[in-house]
Order: structure tokens, then C-alpha cells, then sequence
């Protein structure tokens, strides 16, 4: 049975495991498919999904060993974003943004045949039928992790190729961790997250430098209502390769996973520490 299929076998637009520990690890961009009603408006280019958060679910190994919940879609962010505001309002004012229903690639290529793009219904029955159901469960799942332990926090895992030109000047820092400038989290977790990247210097980090967290990260991290949100968006180039056909590096990843563990495990245990 697929990961996207429930106990009869219905085909589902996410998969949810429930862990015990108060953390709901997102991976919104790491679904690869598209539907096979949509894909003749794609330029064949396209459905080779380049831009997918390739290989995040094998190389965030710890999680069961943490307890954490983990949150996956199915289908590819060129269908939906799922890291983008309902409403479509550009994240990152002034630069260059996708949208809600993507057009282009990263490189700033269209994803569309002349004419094909979806237009409003679409983007709205797209919104419908893949945007609602995971936010849903993301929502549904910290409240579930909050009535258990009193707090919940949400780690949204994001990764992206180091250098892309048409978002951003020269090579991105190598790990991008993102608090809304520091809304979304308490600063004790953003600290404890830094702390664990300085055991390896030869790695560099950005503090709400150019990802300072999507839509995800910004709406539910709310550490008033005692629900905390980090984003880490990490460059592809730590665990895989970036061209063609983004294999997994089995000896990169294998240097940086005790990292990542270490990451999350701090954030966790900072936002123990908060409420015990």
C-alpha cells in the first residue's frame, strides 16, 4: 500500500505519521507528483519537478528517534504551493516570488505551454483539492500535540539548490533557519538551534537572513498561543547532487544527519525547557 493510500486503499493528497514527542516536522515541498489530468499543459521539462525538496524524508533519519510527528504531500509544489498564503500575497516583497500555483521554474522558465496556466477556477479548485486538505491536517495535528503536552512546535524542513540566480545573488548560506525575524518562535529555540550549528563552523548559517520562513512558519507560529514554528531551508549541495538526477549522497548526508539531529533535538528541547 502507498504512503498516500488509507486503510481501504483510497488514494490521499498527504500522508501523516503521529509520533509522541510534541513535534510536527512539515515537508511541503517534497511531494513529486503531478496529477495526470494536469500534465499535458506542462512543457516536458516541467515534469521532471525539478525543484522539489529532493530526498527529505531519508535524510531527516532521526525523526523516529525523536518522536516526531512528520507531515508529507504527495503531489509536486508546480500543482500548489503549499508554503504559500491562500489569498496568493507575495512572501518576499520586492524580490522575486512564486506563486501559489506556480508559472516558472526557479530559473524563472515558464512550467507552462502558451496558454495553458491556470487560470482563477483552477487555481481555486487547486487550492480546494490539495492546499486545504494538508493544512487541515498540519493544523489539526498541533492541536492534537498541544491537548497532549501543552505546547507544540512545528519544524518546517524546506532544501533548495545553493545557487539560483533569478532568487537570490551569489551562493546561499548553507543552512537558513527562519523565525519571521523571530515572531514565530521563542528566542530560546532560535538560540538553541544556532548553538547546535556551531559544532560545525565549517558549515554556514543565516538567521532570518532571505528565507525568514513561508506561510507556514508565519501563520501557525504562534508563540503566544504556545505554538512555536522554525523553517530551515538547506542548501541541496550538504546531502545530494544538484543537477541531474539529484541523487542522494549517501556520504554527504551522512556528515551532516548527526547535524540536522542535533537541530531539532535542540529546538525540542528548548521548547520542553519553556514549559516545564
Amino acid at each position: 500500500m502507498s504512503d498516500f493510500s488509507d486503510a481501504n486503499g483510497v488514494s490521499e493528497v498527504f500522508s501523516l505519521q503521529q509520533g509522541t514527542a510534541p513535534l510536527l516536522v512539515s515537508m511541503p515541498h517534497i511531494g513529486t507528483e503531478i496529477p495526470a489530468e494536469l500534465q499535458a499543459g506542462y512543457t516536458e521539462e516541467a515534469l521532471r519537478v525539478e525543484d522539489t525538496d529532493w530526498h527529505l524524508h531519508r535524510l531527516y533519519n532521526c525523526l523516529p528517534v525523536v518522536g516526531a510527528s512528520v507531515l508529507r504531500p504527495r503531489y509536486s509544489r508546480y500543482v500548489i504551493d503549499l508554503n504559500r498564503p491562500p489569498d496568493d500575497a507575495p512572501m518576499y516583497p520586492g524580490a522575486s516570488n512564486t506563486e501559489l500555483c506556480p508559472t516558472r521554474f526557479f530559473s524563472g522558465a515558464p512550467l507552462y505551454k502558451p496558454g495553458h496556466e491556470p487560470g482563477p477556477e483552477e487555481r481555486a479548485r487547486r487550492r480546494e483539492a490539495y492546499w486545504q486538505p494538508y493544512h487541515a491536517a498540519l493544523a489539526a495535528e498541533l492541536a492534537r500535540l498541544k491537548a497532549l503536552h501543552g505546547f507544540a512546535l512545528l519544524w518546517d524542513a524546506h532544501s533548495i539548490r545553493s545557487h539560483i540566480p533569478w532568487l537570490f545573488e551569489g551562493k546561499l548560506p548553507d543552512l537558513n533557519i527562519g523565525t519571521a525575524s523571530g515572531a514565530s518562535a521563542h528566542a530560546s529555540i532560535t538560540d538553541a538551534v544556532v548553538q547546535a550549528c556551531e559544532a560545525a563552523p565549517h558549515i554556514s548559517t543565516a538567521v532570518n537572513g532571505r528565507f525568514k520562513g513561508g506561510y507556514i512558519t508565519r501563520h501557525y507560529g504562534r508563540p503566544a498561543d504556545d505554538v512555536h514554528a522554525v523553517q530551515l531551508e538547506m542548501c541541496q549541495s550538504l546531502y545530494m547532487q544538484e543537477v541531474p538526477p539529484y541523487a542522494y549522497d549517501e556520504a554527504l548526508a551522512w556528515q551532516v544527519q548527526p547535524l540536522l539531529k542535533m537541530m531539532v533535538s535542540g529546538a525540542l528541547g528548548a521548547a520542553v525547557h519553556l514549559y516545564a
